[in-house]
């Protein structure tokens, strides 16, 4: 779909002359879920055409029922199908990752809201890109272990990506404040001199390294201010969240590891800042809630209500930064490194880590360990500077295989 050319600040009304049809990927997810309250406060401009999750089929079964989509995808052929037998007729079942290849390519999808979890979204995201969709991107592994592939498919079709991460989608937001938005969010680095990143800093930002050996697996999902999945849980406290991140940056808006800074901002209120050359920083704040950079990424950097709370401008707010401590989290060294890297870095890096937080929630491995472990499989590896999709894919196989080697 292309956007008209308006520059007023609603949308013509070509631009909805029929809802947007979108395919929301790992709909019972907690971004799926979110994005779904989106569409169904759209008011009739957003529409869930596709509906698709790994093996949650009584759920679906629910949202689809209500939401009556065109088509829901069940990605595990093994899932139980019992609960099928209540869905609504008419409407199609689709099984198998196959069948969701196919789905996310047809003509009458505009949208594909990518929100699973893992490298196995690297799949989807590409498909959807070389079909010439727009992407809604809420994946950090398919950018993570493939951003030079996709960006570069992104850059000879005529697809558009959006990511959906809250600090990405503030960067976007601040880009956009003093231009019109590409197919892309990579940027004329002319103008930036750099991108700040913030973090919360997780639930261990006051402890000591040493300390950190001692960690509890129910310390760790004892985020202080969002709720999330256990895996991205774990990777806030560690603080690998913010150095993929930091890899997904460098490839979204196209520049160089040193042009991309982390700030901890324990309140989470400005999600990500920009600094021109000239000296001013153009930030973007709002309450936490993932429903707006979701919202911003289905419709397309367009702005309409969004059902977010809004600030109470009545009652003082407190902004807080603060430099992380590289020592204390070894982890965003690594983020630094391997974006610099590029190549087959990101994928090793995303699935040693994969590998690690499992063996850490399972009680196999301290806390400490899970960026140690992951620095070891980075050298072991041997790095390719211009990988194909199926070398990505032999890579992560390689890197968890080698990973659980070292988990004793």
């Amino acid at each position: 779909m292309t956007l008209c050319n308006c520059t007023h600040r609603n949308v013509c009304e070509n631009s909805f002359s029929k809802p947007r049809n979108i395919a929301v990927i790992g709909a019972t997810g907690s971004i799926g879920t979110s994005a779904l309250d989106v569409v169904d406060s759209s008011n009739g401009r957003l529409r869930a055409g596709v509906l698709a999750v790994n093996r949650s089929v009584k759920r679906l079964v629910e949202l689809a029922n209500y939401f009556k989509p065109d088509v829901i995808v069940i990605c595990d052929t093994h899932a139980d199908r019992a609960p099928l037998k209540d869905l609504v007729g008419g409407i199609e079942i689709l099984f198998g990752s196959d069948a969701l290849d196919e789905v996310v390519r047809r003509p009458e999808v505009d949208v594909v809201l990518l929100s699973v979890v893992g490298v196995a979204g690297l799949r989807f995201a590409w498909s959807a890109i070389d079909a010439g969709k727009t992407l809604a991107l809420a994946n950090k592994e398919a950018l993570v272990a493939g951003g030079a592939l996709l960006t570069e498919t992104i850059e000879r079709n005529s697809s558009r990506l959006f990511p959906v991460d809250s600090e990405h989608s503030a960067i976007y937001q601040c880009l956009s404040s003093r231009r019109v938005a590409t197919r892309t969010p990579r940027i004329i680095s002319h103008d930036v001199e750099r991108l700040i990143l913030t973090a919360s800093g997780g639930p261990f930002l006051r402890r000591s390294s040493d300390s950190l050996k001692y960690v509890t697996v129910n310390d760790a999902l004892r985020h202080p201010t969002w709720n999330m999945g256990a895996k991205i849980t774990i990777d806030s406290a560690t603080m690998m969240n913010k150095a993929l991140e930091i890899i997904e940056a460098r490839w979204l808006f196209g520049l160089e590891a040193d042009k991309i800074q982390v700030v901890i901002h324990p309140q989470s209120i400005i999600h990500s800042m920009v600094e021109f050359v000239d000296g001013a920083v153009v930030a973007q704040l709002s309450p936490p809630d993932m429903r707006l950079p979701i919202q911003y990424a289905l419709y397309e950097a367009e702005r309409f209500p969004c059902p977010t709370r809004k600030f109470d401008w009545s009652q003082p707010l407190d902004f807080g930064f603060e430099p992380p401590d590289l020592e204390r989290f070894p982890a965003l060294k690594l983020g630094f490194e391997v974006a610099k890297a590029g190549g087959t870095a990101g994928v090793v890096l995303n699935a040693a880590n994969e590998v690690a937080v499992d063996a850490f929630l399972s009680n196999r491995l301290t806390f400490d360990k899970i960026p140690s472990i992951c620095r070891r499989i980075l050298e072991l590896h041997n790095f390719d500077a211009l990988p194909s999709l199926d070398r990505i894919f032999e890579l992560d196989a390689w890197a968890r295989k080698e990973t659980e080697k070292w988990i004793v």
